[in-house]
């Protein structure tokens, strides 16, 4: 299997520093580490299995926007936008509805990662429309669970649902399903997704019309795919506002009423850099701690 791997803040090796995880804390959140963890774990099962004539693509950001998307994987059989997961506990996928199970009582989890997963689906294919790139089917949203540890009770979920057991099972069903493109236009098709084509070339109308263009186009041209979310202050790794705001529907952005953006340096705002340095100094204030301490016990033996 391809990888085309466009994680941020990740060094050539692959690897996140201390630095950068604690700047894409800041930047995509909590979860955004250990997501990024479970899905290295995902990706091993998946690349065993699957070899020549799939792709998977690695936290694309799609062009024009600030959606990140987890994880689009491409195959003979179709297109598939996964979102992995490293939660562990009980919890319900029923309907639209992700909830927590706990002492018996079923709530709703504070982020519905059914709902993430399907409007990142859609908004992938939203960029394909954008981009006139043509696909035999839609792109398939699916939750993948890299946990042993999470327990998912599915009763007719939106999207697909894939407990941590069931992966190589998932690979199985890709592989024995019915062809829909050759191994070669998989390849042409992942060009196309990380290398859009500019918008002179994208000029003309479609050949259909298209909902896409409806949705997003807001005196733009059709290409310059822009989304915005409501309180779009941090953007997880799925590309989606942490907290309760995820069932938000995709909107357009505003024209000339669009709120200036805020300054960054170093791909941080000023209070999330104030945030950064606290956390250094605290840093070096315990280390300074620490090896005044060692020098105290090799003067002041026990």
């Amino acid at each position: 299997m391809r990888i085309i791997d466009k994680t941020p803040l990740q060094n050539d090796k692959g690897q996140i520093d201390l630095i950068g995880r604690i700047q894409g804390t800041l930047k995509y959140g909590l979860s955004w580490y250990g997501e990024l963890e479970a899905q290295k774990t995902v990706i091993a099962q998946l690349d065993r299995l699957l070899e020549k004539g799939y792709v998977l693509i690695r936290n694309f950001n799609l062009p024009g926007s600030e959606v990140i998307v987890p994880m689009i994987l491409l195959a003979p059989v179709g297109v598939f936008v996964i979102y992995v997961t490293h939660l562990k506990g009980f919890y319900e996928a029923k309907g639209d509805q992700w909830n927590k199970v706990d002492q018996g009582r079923s709530l709703a989890a504070p982020r519905n990662l059914l709902s993430i997963a399907d409007r990142l689906a859609q908004a992938t294919q939203k960029y394909f429309e954008l981009q006139r790139i043509s696909i035999p089917t839609h792109v398939e949203a699916v939750l993948v669970a890299a946990e042993p540890g999470l327990n998912i009770d599915s009763m007719r979920p939106i999207i697909r649902v894939i407990k941590s057991d069931a992966i190589n099972q998932f690979a199985g069903s890709l592989l024995q399903g019915r062809p829909l493109l050759r191994n070669e236009q998989v390849y042409d098709l992942a060009d196309r997704i990380v290398n859009p084509r500019p918008e002179e070339e994208l000029d003309g109308p479609a050949s259909t019309p298209s909902r896409a263009k409806a949705i997003f186009d807001a005196g733009k041209p059709a290409n310059d795919l822009a989304f915005a979310l409501e309180d779009d202050t941090h953007i997880a790794p799925n590309g989606l506002p942490l907290g309760p705001n995820e069932t938000t529907p995709i909107r357009t952005l505003p024209g000339a009423d669009s709120a200036p953006k805020k300054k960054l340096i170093l791909g941080l705002t000023m209070v999330q850099l104030v945030i950064l340095g606290c956390i250094l100094l605290f840093w070096l204030c315990s280390m300074l701690v620490l090896g005044g301490y060692v020098v105290y016990l090799q003067n002041n033996p026990l």
